[in-house]
């Protein structure tokens, strides 16, 4: 059995902190894991009426440069999903979803962070515009989701929780297959 004996928080941000646990594990031995405790995410598969996914490109300084994703946020202290969810499709796309469902959550990097993924599907879209953060410059793309599924398989999108979403809404759309493969 693995025994968590110590832990040392290291670095407290924003969004996230990091901290050191030592494991003691079943063959006696100390192992030392770094940590990302972070507060929790969504993404949002924001889709309207007529078939098309909005999507925000932005710049994501970790990977060198800009990044096709779905709209997604860090949840705010006290903040339930749903609600983080609605706000940043307002913040990111300016639009409010009249339905958002959720269809699945998953842990973003089960290896080393704690982070927690909540997916929601947000339908009937109307015009809702909130301030974005200071910090965020987006460009916002519409995409018809028959062109989104050959830009998955054409690897168009370098953004593992873009792909989980679309892999998590596929049940709930009417995608016509005609002519993709």
């Amino acid at each position: 059995m693995i025994k968590a004996v110590r832990s040392e928080t290291k670095y407290k941000g924003k969004a996230f902190s990091v901290r050191q646990d030592q494991l003691q594990l079943p063959n006696g031995r100390i192992s030392k894991l770094d940590i990302v405790d972070h507060v929790g995410a969504v993404t949002i598969f924001p889709i309207d009426e007529d078939g098309n996914v909005w999507f925000v490109e932005q710049y994501r300084h970790a990977t060198g440069g800009e990044l096709l994703e779905l709209p997604a946020g860090t949840l705010e202290d006290g903040e339930e999903p749903a609600a983080c969810a609605q706000r940043e499709i307002q913040e990111e796309i300016g639009m409010a979803a009249g339905s958002m469902q959720k269809i699945g959550e998953f842990f973003m990097l089960p290896g080393y962070s704690t982070e927690y993924m909540h997916i929601y599907l947000a339908t009937s879209l109307t015009p809702s515009e909130l301030p974005g953060d200071d910090d965020e410059f987006l460009r916002v793309e519409r995409v018809h989701i028959t062109r989104v599924l050959e830009m998955a398989w054409e690897n168009k999108f370098r953004d593992g929780k873009t792909l989980a979403a679309l892999m998590l809404a596929l049940p709930y759309l009417d995608i016509p297959t005609d002519g993709v493969e």
